[in-house]
């Protein structure tokens, strides 16, 4: 028999999530496989870094959190192709998440996953989806 949340319980551990992150967390889009996990070290090229608003997901609801307000990169960091993120608390060091990257696929999509120096980087899509319904 497979475990069973309440939709506040899984929407309260998609928000805590955020509480982890803190306000202004730093979002970095690499080359290359993603780490084994967020302890581990960090892998690939930097492609793009992006400083994410504030408030940087919406509230959860239905067991689903989404990205708020706008997440871009004006002048990408070096070229190359996306494969992975990892989002760091606002100290630009210490990982929370991560994930795959991809245009209109991975956890996180991309308007370009081919990035070019100085080229505008664009989150089209990101959200966490809980488990356990």
């Amino acid at each position: 028999m497979a475990l069973q949340l309440s939709v506040a319980a899984r929407n309260g551990r998609l928000d805590a999530i955020e509480t982890e992150g803190g306000a202004s967390a730093i979002l970095k889009i690499r080359t290359g496989a993603q780490p084994a996990d967020c302890a581990a070290a960090d892998t690939g090229t930097v492609l793009a870094t992006m400083n994410l608003p504030a408030d940087y997901m919406a509230a959860a609801a239905a067991g689903a959190k989404a990205k708020s307000g706008t997440w871009q990169e004006t002048a990408a960091d070096a070229a190359g192709t996306a494969a992975h993120f990892r989002l760091y608390k606002s100290d630009g060091v210490t990982c929370f998440l991560q994930g795959s990257v991809g245009q209109g696929s991975g956890d996180l999509s991309l308007d370009n996953v081919v990035i070019a120096v100085d080229q505008v980087v664009t989150i089209t899509a990101f959200e966490l989806t809980d488990g356990n319904a």
